[in-house]
């Protein structure tokens, strides 16, 4: 039976046979039995990690020490409110880092601890629920994940593709002035904006092996 440790780009855990292409970290979230409680929001360090480490082999979740969580890509982990680890995905951080100082300004690079502050403040209210932010289709950078049609889909190149914990489906094509919810924190799209390029699942492209100017595709588990 799989684990409680498979993250929607809505910040929702669930139970899930598929286990994604990174691995996250906001803590120790689960108790006796490992299950989950309901200190999930406790900590401002949301995390996105590599799958693969030095061929380190990890426990899920060890007593009292930390829950490894799964996404499907980047882009779903960025959704729901985590950022570039600095330890074992130090070039992204700083890619990530760098384009949020461009984008937001200040005398120098924000240290991690402002980043972890400014995305809890964006990412969920008080009630733990989601802070999601209307904008139109066309206004959305590459990368971010938005509601369209009542579920959760990545935006390329003004087209939506439908989020599964498999993949994403095809392209889809509302109007560009459409309104729909965007998932992805301000501060977060504000860096895609700036230039961080985030890594995606490689049913983005398919068979089509082109590289996208905006994002960067996952060959293989690890590859960030």
């Amino acid at each position: 039976m799989p684990l409680q440790n498979r993250v929607m780009p809505t910040g929702e855990i669930v139970a899930h046979p598929a286990r994604g292409l990174l691995m996250g970290n906001r803590g120790c979230l689960h108790g006796h039995g490992r299950a989950l409680g309901v200190a999930r929001w406790r900590s401002t360090l949301w995390i996105c990690c590599t799958l693969v480490w030095r061929e380190v082999r990890r426990d899920p979740m060890p007593p009292g020490r930390w829950t490894a969580l799964f996404f499907l890509d980047e882009a779903t982990s960025l959704a729901a409110g985590h950022r570039p680890c600095a330890y074992c995905r130090r070039a992204d951080y700083l890619d990530y880092a760098h384009a949020w100082w461009r984008a937001r300004g200040g005398e120098r690079r924000p240290w991690a601890y402002e980043m972890d502050t400014a995305l809890h403040h964006e990412r969920v209210r008080r009630t733990r629920e989601q802070i999601t932010h209307p904008m139109r289709l066309g206004d959305i950078p590459d990368g971010a994940i938005a509601r369209v049609r009542g579920a959760p889909a990545l935006i390329v190149a003004g087209r939506a593709r439908r989020w599964s914990f498999d993949g994403y489906g095809g392209p889809e094509s509302p109007p560009a002035d459409a309104v729909v919810d965007v998932l992805t924190p301000p501060a977060t799209l504000d860096a895609f904006r700036a230039g961080y390029r985030p890594w995606v699942h490689p049913s983005v492209v398919g068979d089509d092996e082109t590289e996208l100017p905006t994002l960067r595709v996952i060959r293989k588990p690890g590859t960030p």
